[in-house]
């Protein structure tokens, strides 16, 4: 087990050989083979459970962004600060900016399977279950700029600030805070978003 443990890779695969046996134990206790029907259910189930999944990546790294690493800066040594730069935050903007993306993908793949992709993106206007479609599709928007401002002005300006495209020092400066106050921003709205999404399911 602890070699297993020692690589992510490993971890993973060994997470999903996991998942594949609790499934084929439901399956066997239940008599019921509706989990790998391959039908409609089926596929709405499995965006939720990607769409959830690469949510709590994306959503998981802006706390860490703003939570942890940004309040830290302040009191690591100027010496060891390059390995945050240079090292940890390339990488978790990686999986922060990609993650976000999958999570938009799924989300519209999942809205347009349930049949609430227009109702929601026009915030349930006009619809019969407007109170439902307007709580999911504020949600939906709210996500949809959180996105954009991890691709379009976020990630770019982190480029610049760590140095990874060519940029002078006040250059540096200036990306280095607007991709701060443009992720303390997504901090914000995130909030508001997931209560909208949870509700949506839940209290209509």
């Amino acid at each position: 087990m602890a070699s297993i443990l020692q690589s992510l890779g490993r971890t993973v695969t060994a997470g999903f050989v996991l998942l594949a046996i609790i499934i084929a134990i439901v399956v066997a206790t239940s008599g019921s083979m509706s989990m790998i029907a391959f039908d409609q259910a089926w596929w709405t189930f499995l965006f939720r459970w990607l769409h959830v999944l690469s949510g709590i990546m994306w959503i998981g790294l802006l706390w860490y962004f703003n939570f942890v690493q940004i309040p830290s800066m302040p009191k690591i040594p100027d010496e060891q600060k390059p390995a945050i730069g240079k090292v940890i935050a390339p990488t978790a903007l990686f999986w922060f900016r990609w993650a976000a993306l999958v999570t938009v993908i799924t989300g519209l793949i999942l809205a347009h399977l349930n049949g609430y992709l227009a109702g929601a993106l026009t915030l349930g206007l006009g619809e019969a279950f407007g109170g439902r479609e307007t709580a999911i599709g504020i949600g939906m928007w709210l996500g949809l700029i959180m996105a954009f401002n991890v691709w379009f002005v976020i990630w770019p300006n982190q480029q610049k600030a760590l140095g990874l495209v060519e940029a002078d020092a006040d250059t540096k400066k200036k990306a280095a805070r607007t991709a701060m106050l443009f992720s303390r921003t997504n901090t914000m709205l995130s909030i508001p978003m997931l209560f909208a999404m949870v509700s949506a399911q839940n209290l209509y």
